[in-house]
């Protein structure tokens, strides 16, 4: 006779059960540099922490270069490599496809995926135009009516405290809304020998900070706020504009460069205000070079009954002024955003225990996988990245015309 199954034994076997009776979802991804490290981190580790419905299975990585996939795919976790996106699509075990490859490549693979019945994720921005923004929505409002969902990567959406600014101001929390303020503050091109990757070259990345962070903060505004941007006045500057060709392969914000130089076709800094739907005003800078600022987001919100501000290097945390209270004791106060009852929060650490900026990609495989097992719409969908893509547009415009207000097309 065998041996009694100790208690490990029988919780794994429970476990194994448990996977095997919820149907598998095969996601495959293009791209597998930074964003691709951070989703796979993503796609890993959210059935491990949540109850989802569906299985996530880490079925297929793709890149050009067979070896160098092929390393990546043992790395972060997938059980095949790809060296032709379309092959990967092709795939019979891969039902979602994550796209986390430069924008110039976004509105192919995604368009080209939902024709195939795949859902899609994909990395923000949507896309590096306009028009190609517009074929990606109506792709995947296409495919809606087939039952295939299509979402766009704004990760700072799922930070527990943003989330919670977003109900708090849902609530009426801090009444009719007047101001919103935000930066995104970057310094990895300071160095004027930095090379010249694809993020600095137009026809690769679309835009500089401005797609990069820009689109970022504009989400973010917009979702927080619970209302559009309508029109913006801008500034945009280049500071470098010739920088050491790319001398071998690049990772992260990470590279090197030789002697020749090549043209920076993209902006390095962008500056804008705005107006919101119902009249507030809006300030927004995005830069890659404001020296000592690693990744520094923030973003406060002022209403006429109270103000929220949330900052990304502590972004466990949320500050809330009731500008109700009486001014002797009133003023701002830190929300630790990490009790059971805050979004995300019921599936991680006891209270006070902090997340990272790795969680935020763990929740959004979260909200995908939810979404597609219970046949809702995604946030943020296509249609939502189509009107960043509106906004960044009209700064581009603005710019142009030496800060001409401008409205967002519709």
């Amino acid at each position: 006779m065998g041996q009694p199954q100790q208690p490990d034994e029988e919780q794994a076997g429970a476990q194994a059960g448990a996977q095997a009776g919820r149907p598998p979802l095969g996601v495959g991804m293009v791209g597998y540099a930074f964003m691709g490290a951070a989703h796979s981190q993503g796609w890993r580790t959210a059935d491990r922490v949540f109850d989802l419905p569906l299985r996530p299975v880490l079925a297929a990585v793709c890149g050009r270069d067979a070896a160098a996939v092929r390393t990546a795919a043992d790395r972060l976790g997938w059980a095949a490599a790809e060296t032709d996106w379309r092959a990967l699509i092709a795939r019979d075990d891969v039902d979602l496809v994550d796209v986390c490859t430069p924008g110039d490549s976004h509105a192919e693979i995604a368009i080209a995926a939902l024709a195939a019945g795949k859902h899609v994720l994909c990395e923000k921005p949507l896309a590096n135009t306009v028009e190609e923004a517009e074929a990606m929505t109506a792709a995947a409002e296409a495919a809606a009516a087939r039952g295939q969902v299509a979402m766009v990567g704004f990760n700072y959406r799922r930070v527990p405290a943003t989330a919670l600014a977003r109900k708090m101001v849902a609530e009426g929390r801090i009444g009719a809304l007047r101001h919103v303020r935000v930066t995104y503050l970057q310094d990895w091109l300071v160095d004027r020998e930095f090379p010249l990757t694809w993020r600095l070259r137009k026809e690769s990345a679309g835009s500089g900070a401005l797609g990069d962070l820009g689109a970022h903060i504009v989400d973010l505004a917009q979702y927080v706020a619970g209302e559009p941007v309508i029109g913006v006045s801008a500034l945009t500057e280049t500071f470098v504009r010739e920088r050491p060709l790319l001398s071998g392969a690049s990772s992260g914000l990470s590279a090197a460069g030789g002697g020749e130089l090549g043209p920076v076709t993209v902006d390095d800094a962008a500056l804008f205000t705005g107006r919101f739907a119902s009249g507030a005003l809006a300030s927004f800078e995005a830069t890659r070079f404001a020296t000592g600022r690693k990744n520094s987001l923030r973003i406060e919100l002022n209403g006429e009954k109270g103000s929220l501000a949330f900052d990304l290097e502590r972004l466990n945390e949320l500050s809330y002024h009731d500008g109700t209270e009486p001014a002797t004791h009133a003023g701002f106060r830190r929300i630790l955003v990490t009790e059971p009852d805050h979004p995300y929060l019921e599936a991680w650490w006891p209270p006070g225990h902090g997340l990272g900026y790795e969680h935020t990609f763990v929740h959004q495989a979260r909200d995908l996988v939810h979404t597609i097992a219970e046949g809702g719409r995604p946030l943020p969908s296509f249609a939502d990245g189509l009107q960043v893509q509106r906004v960044l547009a009209a700064v581009e415009e603005s710019a142009e015309k030496n800060s001409v207000f401008t409205p967002i097309a519709s």
